[in-house]
């Protein structure tokens, strides 16, 4: 009999939602408080703010869209029901401690978990931060917008941390960066240089 495999779109979208998940924490791992909240752009991103937002999508697109609220009562100043200042979920201030950030976000996977192990794929929610005419949308949906989002700003994170202290790679155990000494490294980038230089010459 030839092997069959059944599709399973909700575990093949929470797996590779983990991954990136697990990918984006680890970014954190080694850093003193200044080097996980230092901005490392014009705009400002920073590996702990990275972790701070994802923590809230996911408490509002799996939380708030399905009636399943995580916080039914008092949010946090930086919730979006609260009117906070612009991009108030991009950075952890000095009272938000590192931990308390991460702990949100492994919340934040729980309270996903229950929510997908609850609703079929089709299931109806209402975003309530979109425009009305669009706000209702589905799980299915959400899932994979989200999958893709923390895979983006995994992706980020990634860019921070080498600048910071050179670590790359996208998991402990799973590098998918060649392997090289420094000085390959080097000479590598130099030719890249070169190349872009010649290129922009004509």
């Amino acid at each position: 009999m030839a092997h069959t495999t059944a599709p399973d779109p909700k575990a093949d979208l929470l797996r590779y939602l983990q991954e990136a998940r697990d990918s984006l924490l680890w970014k954190l791992e080694g850093l003193s408080e200044y080097d996980a909240r230092r901005p490392l752009t014009p705009t400002g991103t920073n590996l702990l703010g990275l972790v701070k937002h994802c923590a809230g999508i996911e408490l509002g697109y799996f939380g708030d869209t399905f009636g399943r609220p995580y916080y039914p009562q008092d949010p946090p100043p930086w919730w979006y029901t609260r009117d906070p200042e612009m991009n108030a979920d991009m950075w952890a201030t000095a009272d938000e401690s590192r931990a308390d950030i991460v702990t949100l976000y492994r919340r934040a996977w729980a309270h996903t978990g229950e929510t997908v192990a609850a609703l079929p794929l089709d299931a109806v929610g209402h975003v309530p931060w979109w425009p009305e005419e669009r706000r209702a949308t589905t799980l299915h949906h959400l899932l994979t917008r989200v999958c893709a989002d923390t895979s983006r700003h995994a992706g980020h994170a990634d860019i921070v941390r080498e600048l910071l202290d050179g670590t790359t790679g996208e998991l402990p155990d799973k590098s998918n960066v060649p392997e090289g000494e420094p000085s390959w490294w080097e000479e590598y980038r130099e030719r890249l240089e070169r190349t872009a230089r010649e290129a922009d010459r004509g």
